[in-house]
């Protein structure tokens, strides 16, 4: 019986491991939503019960905010989302701010301390967020009225910046 030899193994595995990540790569993507196309759409829930649908917000620019109370640059951004939404909101801008917070006292504490007025949805398990691939937080997307992703924003932003808003603002002119 032949033997084995040690250097076989290893290469073995190594084709096998290289195999195994191309197939997880191309099975689920490595970017995620691309600029131009409709991003997926998902279902989630408010902190009011209610079901939350992306697709039901066609017709208005989206702005999908993945975010978290325990992420610092999650919660320095939120004053100035928060602001965007209340003067965004009379133009048909709508903020799906989508949390990742496994602990939803913490959130709703967050939510009402705050005063948030956009609207906040659960995502605890991160299925949404991995299904558009988003892992570091805050992550923003961006969607015209046909529901087409025009930008992708990843760390925090400045919502009163004139470089942020200009893109809302040219997507809620009139053509």
């Amino acid at each position: 019986m032949p033997s084995i030899r040690p250097h076989h193994v290893t290469r073995v595995l190594l084709a096998v491991l290289i195999a195994a990540f191309i197939v997880s790569v191309v099975r689920h993507g490595s970017a995620g939503p691309v600029v131009g196309e409709a991003p997926p759409d998902f279902q989630l829930m408010d902190l009011d019960g209610r079901t939350v649908q992306l697709s039901d917000y066609r017709g208005k620019v989206t702005v999908i905010n993945f975010w978290a109370t325990w992420c610092p640059p999650c919660v320095e951004e939120m004053p100035s989302l928060n602001q965007f939404q209340q003067a965004f909101s009379p133009k048909g801008v709508v903020v799906l701010a989508v949390s990742v917070d496994d602990d939803e006292a913490a959130l709703r504490r967050f939510v009402r301390d705050h005063r948030l007025a956009m609207t906040v949805i659960r995502d605890p398990g991160r299925k949404v967020a991995s299904l558009y691939q988003t892992y570091r937080y805050p992550e923003t997307y961006i969607l015209d009225r046909s529901g087409k992703l025009v930008k992708k924003i990843v760390g925090p932003a400045d919502w009163n910046d004139p470089r942020v808003t200009s893109v809302v603002e040219q997507l809620t002119s009139p053509s």
